[in-house]
Order: C-alpha cells, then sequence, then structure tokens
C-alpha cells in the first residue's frame, strides 16, 4: 500500500477510465469531459506544515470526492490502478 506524506491523498482510481497506448508506449486518456473526476479516499497524509505546525486534513479515509482530473499522478502498483493528489486539488466531499 502507498502511505502519502503531507498534504497528499491517496484515491482509488475510478473504474471504466478509457485510455489507450499506443505502440510506443504513449499513454493517451479520454477527453477532459468525459473522465470521471470522483475517486474514493484510500490513504490521507498527517497535513501540510505551516509555520510550525502541521494543519489537519479536510478529507478521511472512504470519503467520495471530486478533484481535478489534470492534476493527479496515476501510480499501478500490484495491478492496481491508484491516484495521488494534492488536499488543495480535491474540490468537494460527495455526501449522499
Amino acid at each position: 500500500m502507498l502511505k502519502p506524506l503531507n498534504d497528499q491523498v491517496i484515491l482509488l482510481k475510478p473504474e471504466g477510465e478509457s485510455q489507450t497506448t499506443t505502440s510506443s508506449g504513449i499513454v493517451l486518456t479520454a477527453d477532459k469531459d468525459e473522465r470521471q473526476v470522483i475517486a474514493t479516499v484510500l490513504a490521507v497524509g498527517p497535513g501540510k506544515m505551516e509555520d510550525g505546525k502541521r494543519l489537519e486534513m479536510g478529507v478521511k479515509v472512504g470519503d467520495k470526492v471530486v478533484f481535478k482530473s489534470y492534476a493527479s499522478t496515476d501510480v499501478t502498483l500490484d495491478e492496481k490502478h491508484y491516484l495521488i493528489v494534492k488536499e488543495s486539488d480535491i474540490l468537494a466531499i460527495v455526501e449522499a
């Protein structure tokens, strides 16, 4: 499992996100408008340090969140797909 640092958040990559890999290995994703931007929080870092104090994170494990799709880092580990985003790139928590 990935352990996020500072104000980083690990998200479960949305299923069904379409992407294609070219013969040269370049990954092409769907248009931004078609890309799913809701994901589930799997892990949360301890928070950002500011003026010698650690700031509390606004999201927690299990939250469903809306995030800036272009601001994520894709990671594949043990054949599972994850996204790493800064907390500031999370726009909202989806409440049921």
